[in-house]
C-alpha cells in the first residue's frame, strides 16, 4: 500500500472493478481552497471552419469525439466507462501510462453545458477527481463556434493540484515528471482533435478499443 494506493499485478480486469467502486467515493478537493500553489491550463486550438451559423458536419464530428473521451491520447491515457451511463454522472477509470505502471484514477463528470445564442454555440463536460485520485481538481473539456466566422474552437481547461493523501514517493514522481506529462497531454489532444476532426480522415466503424499490453504493476487508488 502507497498512502491512499495499492500496487498489484497488472490484470485486464482492474478498471471494471474500480469503476463499480467509483459511486459512493467524494470529490477529494474543496473548490473554494482553489487558489495560489495550484496550477492553471487553458489550451485551445482551432479545428477548422464551417459555414456562417448554427453547428455543422465539422462540429457534429468534434462533439461525437469529446462527448465519448476519444480525443484522449492512448499512449498517454485511456478511459474506462460505461456505455450506457448519461454523460452528467458518469464515472470514468482514467488510465494512465507511466514507463512499467498503470495508473488508475476515478473521475466523475460533475457539469454539461449546452449554449446558443444567435452569435455562438457553446458546448462541452467537465470532470472532477475523486478520493484516491493522484490529482485534485477539474477538467473542462468544451468546443465554441463563432457563428460570424465559422471558426469551431477546441478548448480544454483546469486546475489541479497533487494529492495529500498519495504516497511521499507518488508525490516525488509526480513533482519530477508529472508537469512535463500534463503538459504533453494537453499538446497531443490538440493534436488528436485536429487529426481526427478533420474532412479527410480516415474512419473505422464501428469504433474498436484494443485492450492495451498488460505488463508490470499497476497503482490503484484504493479510496
Amino acid at each position: 500500500m502507497l498512502g491512499g494506493m495499492r500496487v498489484v499485478r497488472s490484470r485486464r480486469d482492474q478498471p471494471e472493478h474500480l469503476l463499480a467502486d467509483l459511486a459512493d467515493r467524494p470529490i477529494n478537493y474543496d473548490p473554494t481552497t482553489v487558489g495560489p500553489g495550484w496550477l492553471t491550463d487553458d489550451h485551445r486550438r482551432v479545428l477548422g471552419y464551417e459555414q456562417p451559423g448554427p453547428p455543422g458536419e465539422l462540429w457534429c464530428r468534434a462533439r461525437a469525439l469529446v462527448e465519448r473521451y476519444e480525443f484522449a491520447p492512448p499512449e498517454l491515457i485511456r478511459a474506462h466507462y460505461r456505455a450506457d451511463a448519461p454523460l452528467l454522472g458518469r464515472h470514468m477509470v482514467l488510465e494512465g501510462h507511466f514507463l512499467f505502471a498503470h495508473f488508475l484514477m476515478g473521475v466523475r463528470v460533475t457539469a454539461v453545458v449546452d449554449e446558443s445564442t444567435p452569435t455562438r454555440s457553446h458546448w462541452g463536460w467537465s470532470y472532477e477527481t475523486l478520493t484516491g485520485h493522484l490529482e485534485r481538481g477539474k477538467v473542462d473539456f468544451h468546443l465554441h463556434k463563432n457563428h460570424t466566422t465559422g471558426a469551431v474552437l477546441f478548448r480544454a481547461t483546469s486546475y489541479s493540484n497533487p494529492s495529500r493523501t498519495a504516497h511521499p514517493l507518488i508525490r516525488l514522481g509526480w513533482r519530477l515528471f508529472g508537469r512535463r506529462t500534463q503538459l504533453r497531454f494537453y499538446r497531443r489532444i490538440g493534436e488528436q482533435m485536429v487529426a481526427l476532426t478533420a474532412s479527410d480522415a480516415v474512419v473505422t466503424a464501428p469504433t474498436v478499443r484494443t485492450a492495451p499490453r498488460r505488463s508490470g504493476v499497476t497503482i490503484i487508488d484504493a479510496g
